[in-house]
């Protein structure tokens, strides 16, 4: 009996708060939530009115409910439809002309007239722009001149074709300049084909400045994980400026983000585009751990990687063991030694054992062509944050398993995280930091009431009583053998109270979401230890949860100590609220500008790849 319930205090202390799509949001009941007053419950539960008897086991066949996680969606692109070209004025045969200023630039009736005849599929909200521009009379054609195209048409058109090199796709923009027909060489036709090619291109050009702002993708369509405000974009002016324009392309290019972390990823992109694919790679293959004392014969290649891509300084250090080194397939204590300090200068745990991690380093990490994708997918996702992080923001990036805190502009502290296991995903939004709470409780979400502690409640309703848990229904403490745990759960609230073995640790700091994710402390020091970090249910662990709530609160870690050392649970509102990025980016930049590649743990980069994949086939759809 001792051995299971420390298994179960384990597995507990593993446990962070988690929205469930789906069913009633997971609302664990804690002080805080007390202080604010939020005691509402709408399900019944049903309590023994005995609660000194071991509650009645009504239903003892009924199958255990399941929380289910939030699922990843088939992407649905933006809807297209067809641009009213019904709006569309002549002002000739209206009598419009008369009513237009003398200075104002309006194309004879035989050339505008076919505007009318032109068909067009466009998002809706090109659409509506195209609607509006072309349907104010007062309003010139933008990309002619004459019977031809204008340099301003092909200047715009430069750019559409160049977009690639911000993280876009050319073929989602590409027009086609009219040629003449030798065969109907009646210049109504010729006027039908300009008129045709001036819409197909203002419709381009729009959703080109709506992509390279806001991004392609509706992150929201992607999963449930994602959950963004997705940015409006302002088309009503684009094309009125882009005709006023002394520099179409230079105006069309500045809607492109230009905040720093955007810059780098941008830079980037073209530096590994011109140096093209590698040819000479290193192969590593490995199917499972490969342990000091082993024989493999990914040996060679292993020192082999090391010599291409360990440092000088390493190199100097080991110098007479790659010197005598002949091929054996021995992991002999020469090469542990060897491959300890590679580890060590890359910031892996330095224990000699190999597995995917180091051997994606020893690699030099990507493929140029892994690399480029991953760019391509970090652009898009930049474009879903604000282009301005802030001079003042906290930014979690799972992939990395890190946090950064950046005050004045500048990264002034960062360390480790813990993030959610494959099956209890951390979700990708952006927040506002609000509070720090010391000496928290640890309120337990329906999820993990449900999906990870019913089993064992069903056969051991006092479980809880006995771990030190406080049960609550409706907001009545009542003790955990009085529930009948076959009933509903949702009005039953479970919290584990502060102390050394608390799931939060002595702090949480709160940015309050729908997702009911946090930042925290944890007891499960040695996470901190391994390379691969993707292991809570979804909260975000700080490897020096102190320094990070000094660092919000804008005080001192002595004096964050001494909040904790009060043994009571209570709450700081932070000086100024702070805005948190919790992203998923598989590239990103660090502080001084490099990128940096990471693994991708949730699968994600391939679901907006598709996307994009699902979003030109929609916009390259036949009329």
């Amino acid at each position: 009996m001792t051995f299971l319930l420390k298994g179960a205090a384990s597995a507990l202390a593993l446990s962070c708060g988690m929205a469930a799509m789906g069913v009633t949001p997971a609302h664990a009941y804690t002080l805080m939530d007390m202080i604010r007053g939020d005691q509402a419950r709408t399900q019944r539960t049903i309590v023994n009115p005995r609660p000194s008897v071991p509650a009645v086991l009504s239903a003892p066949d009924a199958p255990l409910p399941k929380v289910s996680s939030p699922q990843y969606y088939t992407y649905k692109p933006d809807a297209m439809r067809f641009v009213d070209t019904g709006k569309f004025t002549d002002p000739v045969v209206t009598g419009a002309v008369a009513n237009v200023s003398a200075t104002t630039e309006v194309e004879p009736s035989v050339q505008r007239r076919f505007l009318i005849e032109a068909k067009v599929r466009a998002p809706a909200a090109v659409a509506q722009a195209l609607e509006s521009y072309y349907g104010d009379v007062k309003n010139p054609l933008v990309w002619l001149s004459g019977t031809d195209v204008s340099d301003r048409a092909k200047a715009a058109m430069d750019v559409l074709a160049d977009a690639a090199s911000v993280g876009l796709d050319p073929a989602d923009y590409a027009v086609q300049v009219p040629s003449d027909d030798p065969a109907n060489p009646d210049p109504a036709n010729r006027d039908r084909a300009l008129t045709q090619f001036e819409l197909e291109l203002s419709a381009k050009v729009l959703a080109y400045v709506q992509d390279t702002v806001r991004g392609r993708v509706d992150p929201n369509k992607l999963s449930g994980y994602h959950d963004f405000k997705r940015k409006d974009v302002n088309l009503a002016p684009v094309l009125k400026l882009a005709r006023m324009s002394p520099d179409t392309a230079a105006y069309l290019r500045s809607r492109t983000p230009d905040g720093p972390q955007f810059v780098a990823l941008r830079d980037e992109l073209t530096k590994l585009r011109a140096e093209g694919a590698e040819d000479d790679r290193i192969s590593i293959t490995l199917t499972g751990l490969l342990r000091p004392g082993d024989n493999s014969s990914e040996i060679p290649s292993i020192v082999k990687a090391i010599d291409k891509h360990g440092s000088a300084a390493l190199k100097a250090e080991h110098a007479t063991t790659l010197a005598a080194y002949a091929g054996s397939t021995d992991y002999s204590p020469e090469i542990v030694s060897l491959v300890e300090g590679f580890q060590k200068e890359h910031g892996l745990k330095p224990d000699g054992v190999v597995g995917q991690a180091t051997v994606r380093v020893m690699l030099g990490g990507d493929s140029n062509a892994s690399k480029l994708e991953k760019l391509i997918v970090a652009m898009e996702q930049a474009r879903w944050l604000p282009a301005d992080l802030g001079s003042r923001y906290v930014f979690i990036n799972q992939p990395a398993y890190m946090v950064y805190y950046h005050n004045d502009n500048k990264e002034q502290l960062s360390m480790r995280v813990v993030i959610g296991q494959p099956s209890h995903q951390t979700f990708f939004f952006q927040d506002q930091i609000e509070t720090v709470e010391f000496n928290p409780f640890w309120g337990v979400p329906q999820s993990i009431i449900i999906n990870e502690m019913l089993p064992r409640l069903r056969s051991d309703p006092s479980y809880l009583d006995r771990m030190g848990y406080e049960v609550a229904v409706g907001g009545r403490a009542v003790p955990s053998s009085s529930v009948d745990w076959y009933g509903s759960t949702t009005n039953v609230s479970v919290r584990q109270p502060p102390s050394d073995d608390n799931a939060l640790g002595e702090l949480k700091i709160l940015f309050p979401n729908a997702h009911a994710i946090y930042m925290h402390d944890t007891p499960s020091k040695s996470f901190f230890k391994r390379d691969m970090r993707a292991l809570s249910h979804g909260c975000v662990r700080l490897a020096e949860p102190r320094a990070m709530a000094a660092a919000v609160l804008n005080t001192t870690v002595d004096q964050i100590g001494k909040e904790i050392a009060t043994g009571k649970n209570h709450a700081q509102q932070v000086p100024q609220k702070i805005p948190v990025y919790v992203a998923y980016f598989t590239a990103w930049p660090n502080k001084d500008g490099v990128v940096q590649y990471f693994d991708d743990v949730y699968g994600r980069d391939a679901y907006v790849k598709k996307a994009f994949d699902a979003t030109t086939k929609a916009r390259g759809a036949q009329i």
